[in-house]
């Protein structure tokens, strides 16, 4: 069976980005670091890769250079059951970063997140279509989702 691990181009900040994401999350660690070698690639004694795992998804971050960038055509998306973990990834996340709307943040090195309470789904899957769309027109108003306001919305509709 194949595995999947999600790779992260950094410019130079891979293992200080490794670090701060495992810190966030109660079961994430650091499983691999790689040096670079004489032979290259990469600058001899320097962290090339470093290996980490986060709720279970595995991650390669690199050193790779200036060449590329993050962009908000990728994100990772944190579904969480209740505000509190809303609140505590969404502060964790966007320090120094950037927040965004919709539940959608930059982290301070670029990386686009999504910070959603599973409320949202379930609400939005109502059959109800009123509902739904109602559900969905608070959430285009947020920047952090706040489940309440999505509950409110929903009862209202």
């Amino acid at each position: 069976m194949p595995e999947l691990t999600a790779f992260l181009w950094f410019e130079d900040r891979a293992e200080e980005a490794a670090n701060h994401y495992t810190s966030i999350f109660d079961d994430g660690a650091i499983t691999r670091v790689m040096k670079g070698g004489p032979g290259g690639p990469g600058t001899p004694g320097a962290t090339l890769t470093v290996e980490f795992a986060l709720a279970g998804l595995r991650f390669i971050a690199l050193n790779g250079g200036p060449q590329y960038r993050f962009n908000e055509a990728v994100s990772i998306m944190v579904q969480v059951d209740a505000q509190d973990e809303v609140d505590r990834y969404w502060a964790a996340l966007t320090a120094e970063g950037e927040p965004g709307p919709c539940g959608w943040l930059k982290d301070r090195f670029g990386l686009s997140w999504q910070v959603v309470p599973k409320l949202l789904f379930e609400l939005r899957s109502d059959p109800d279509e009123a509902k739904a769309q109602a559900v969905t027109d608070a959430m285009l108003r947020m920047g952090k989702i706040e489940s309440s306001v999505l509950q409110a919305a929903y009862d209202d509709a």
